[in-house]
C-alpha cells in the first residue's frame, strides 16, 4: 500500500492529469484510495496524496463516492468558514472559507457520467479534495496571519517529507 505524501512533496503542487480510460489500474487506484482513507480515519483522499498525479479522489461522509475527472460547474456565492485538516499536513487544523453549495460533473466508479449538487459538509470535503487535483492545499486558502502563526509547524512537516 502506498504512503500518504506530506507537505513538501512536489506531487502535491502539480496539476493532475485527466484519466484517459477507466481500466484495472484506475480501479485499483480508487480501491487503494478508499483503503488508505479508511485506515487513516479520513473523510476524503485525492490521488496526488498517494503520489498518483491523476484527477481522482474519493470521499465518505456516510456514503462512499469516487470522483474521476471531476469538474466543479457551479459554486454558490454564499460561503461559510469551517475547520479543515489534511492527511498530507498532519495535526494542522485551520478555518477555510468555502462555497455552501456546488454542482459537480464527474465519472463515478463504474464509468457513468454524473452531475450532482452537493451542499454543506459534503460540498466542503469535495472542494478540499478537488483543490488537491490542481496542486492547491487548504493552507493556501487560510488567512495570511494564520499561515504565519503555523509556519514552524509547516516547516517541520516539510522537513519530515524530505527525509522520506
Amino acid at each position: 500500500m502506498r504512503k500518504i505524501r506530506l507537505l513538501g512533496d512536489p506531487v502535491l503542487r502539480r496539476r493532475s492529469k485527466e484519466v484517459e480510460a477507466l481500466n484495472k489500474n484506475v480501479e485499483s487506484i480508487v480501491e487503494e484510495l478508499f483503503q488508505i482513507m479508511y485506515s487513516e480515519d479520513g473523510v476524503g483522499l485525492a490521488a496526488p496524496q498517494i503520489g498518483v498525479s491523476l484527477r481522482i479522489f474519493v470521499i465518505d461522509d456516510g456514503k462512499p463516492m469516487a470522483f474521476i475527472n471531476p469538474k466543479i460547474l457551479w459554486r454558490s456565492e454564499d460561503t461559510n468558514m469551517g475547520e479543515e485538516g489534511c492527511l498530507s499536513i498532519p495535526d494542522v487544523f485551520e478555518d477555510v472559507e468555502r462555497s455552501n453549495s456546488i454542482v459537480v460533473e464527474y465519472l463515478d466508479f463504474k464509468g457513468n457520467v454524473a452531475k450532482k449538487q452537493f451542499s454543506g459538509y459534503t460540498a466542503r470535503v469535495i472542494q478540499h479534495e478537488y483543490d488537491h487535483l490542481d496542486g492547491v492545499l487548504f493552507i493556501d486558502r487560510i488567512a495570511p496571519n494564520r499561515r504565519i502563526a503555523i509556519r514552524e509547524k509547516l516547516i517541520s512537516i516539510i522537513r519530515e517529507a524530505n527525509r522520506k
